[in-house]
């Protein structure tokens, strides 16, 4: 007695939609404002470098490097399954608060330089 075929398995769940296409724009928009801050806080402004600018610009550094790798993985094929979409968005979030570090280190090192006389 032959053993009946089974259908094949339902395919994975995919991303719907627009849900790629935005958050590659998202990320996109995020690294452009940040290497475009970078470029004039880290070259075009005045002043010198403390302690406090090093740790910003390093923060900013990681924020770069993680938007290209959310950006990178964005882009890949695989990432039309739900869970690898899931971890590209966290390593974009994790981009995101790198960055809100960096920039709020930045600030407090603008806003507590002292005067040249």
């Amino acid at each position: 007695m032959p053993t009946p075929e089974l259908p094949p398995p339902p395919p994975p769940p995919a991303v719907p939609s627009g849900f790629r296409q935005g958050i590659i724009t998202a990320i996109t928009v995020l690294l452009g404002f940040s290497l475009a801050f970078w470029r004039f806080w880290g070259f075009e402004s005045p002043g010198s470098w403390s302690a406090r600018a090093i740790v910003a610009a390093l923060c900013l550094i990681v924020a770069v490097a993680l938007q290209i790798l959310a950006l990178f993985r964005a882009l890949r094929i695989e990432d039309d399954a739900i869970p690898e979409y899931r971890k590209t968005v966290r390593w974009f979030i994790a981009s995101a608060i790198a960055l809100l570090v960096g920039l709020t280190l930045a600030m407090m090192d603008a806003a507590l330089v002292e005067p040249v006389d």
